[in-house]
């Protein structure tokens, strides 16, 4: 595995400087030795499959189940003793497995316990309201994907097939909303927010969105108008709705939220108020986050 050799190549440097630094010998009369510390007995869970891992990999996962407390505040347990003892948190099995995850991708322990306390802690979910924003999906489904992005940023074009994907997987149970967070560096992306956004007025938000979209390479005013007319929308309402002051009003809230959340940039999704891990995999979140509000995936 690629990452796991990256790793590899860096613990090895560190070894190296230290043997570069730490020479001599003592006087044999003064050497004291210091205790090994025993490895970690290897675990076994039902519901996670380590069959594949590496001996040293079985290890890492063991010592991180065995140290990490489970993700419900009322179950005073490891991750492990949870899983095992069947103990009432319904998030134990998914965290054992968030944790496999993290062994099998090569993540080192300790930036493996940060992500782990990111997605599990109670104080890292935050109040991200809706807000009249465009939401695409029911009302009533547990889980709500919150989406800050730029119609001109080229990652939030790939991931907002992902978004819809995420819909038909899990049909019924997921909707997405959309935040406006057009970033300065983007010379296009304010004016095709407020395309968006009057477009919202007239219902067509998410018709408007996907031609943005998929046409972000040109997104001049004349573009953007040809897209409003291709979408359906009534031009003059259109273009008399662009510098409304409700348009700028609904945009300037979106951008305050993400201030007032310290966004960098985008795309930035949340899921049922807690950030999404951009290197792990939506479709895994939200199954985890679907187990974890007694839903079935």
């Amino acid at each position: 595995m690629v990452v796991n050799g990256v790793w590899r190549a860096i613990l090895l440097s560190l070894v190296g400087s230290l043997g570069a630094t730490c020479k001599g010998q003592q006087p044999a009369d003064t050497s004291v030795a210091l205790p090994v510390p025993a490895a970690p007995a290897e675990v076994t869970l039902p519901g996670v499959d380590t069959s594949s891992f590496t001996p040293r990999e079985r290890r890492e996962f063991s010592a991180i189940v065995t140290s990490l407390k489970a993700p419900c505040a009322a179950v005073d347990k490891t991750i492990a003793a949870c899983v095992t003892e069947k103990a009432a948190c319904s998030m134990c099995l998914p965290a054992a497995k968030f944790v496999w995850r993290s062994v099998r991708d090569g993540v080192p322990r300790e930036h493996a316990e940060k992500l782990f306390h990111q997605r599990f802690d109670a104080d890292q979910v935050k109040n991200v309201p809706i807000d009249n924003s465009p939401v695409e999906g029911p009302d009533a489904a547990p889980i709500t994907v919150v989406e800050f992005a730029d119609f001109e940023c080229p990652f939030c074009a790939v991931v907002y097939p992902r978004l819809e994907k995420l819909q038909e997987e899990f049909k019924g149970k997921v909707r997405v909303v959309y935040k406006f967070f057009p970033l300065p560096s983007h010379p296009h992306g304010e004016a095709a927010a407020r395309a968006a956004a009057a477009a919202q007025v007239q219902g067509k938000f998410w018709p408007l969105h996907h031609k943005l979209f998929d046409n972000q390479k040109t997104l001049e005013p004349s573009d953007i108008e040809r897209l409003a007319k291709e979408t359906g929308l009534d031009l003059p309402k259109f273009r008399a709705d662009l510098g409304s002051a409700a348009v700028t009003d609904r945009i300037a809230r979106d951008k305050k939220l993400a201030d007032d959340l310290q966004l960098k940039g985008t795309p930035t999704i949340y899921i049922n108020g807690r950030l999404h891990d951009p290197s792990s995999d939506l479709s895994d979140a939200v199954s985890m986050e679907l187990q974890g509000v007694g839903a079935t995936p």
